[in-house]
């Protein structure tokens, strides 16, 4: 039975900041799905705000690297996505007020 909750890895991922436009990828609406398996073991399914974005590799290994630090998580497989495609309607309410929406 996985003794790490989804909400501590959340929370984990909601300290990652896209620095280009500098809101947390949980509120960004960039992560996809959040699993656990029986063994504390993680999968991340993330995307982009775009497939070319210049910040990818930094900001899948800080995700990677957040959902690590989860006391308890054994291993974490990110995996990016690109379907559905990323929009702004896939923003948190409080992200769209920053900016501007």
């Amino acid at each position: 039975m996985s003794t790490v909750s989804k909400e501590k890895v959340i929370e984990a991922l909601s300290q990652v900041v896209d620095i280009e436009i500098g809101i947390d990828i949980v509120s960004l609406g960039l992560i996809y799905k959040v699993d656990i398996d029986e063994n504390d073991n993680v999968t991340i399914v993330m995307t982009l705000t775009v497939p070319t974005c210049p910040m990818a590799s930094f900001m899948t290994e800080q995700a990677r690297s957040a959902a690590a630090s989860v006391p308890g998580v054994q291993k974490v497989d990110l995996q990016l996505a690109f379907e559905p495609r990323w929009t702004p309607d896939m923003m948190a309410d409080s992200a769209k007020r920053l900016l501007g929406r």
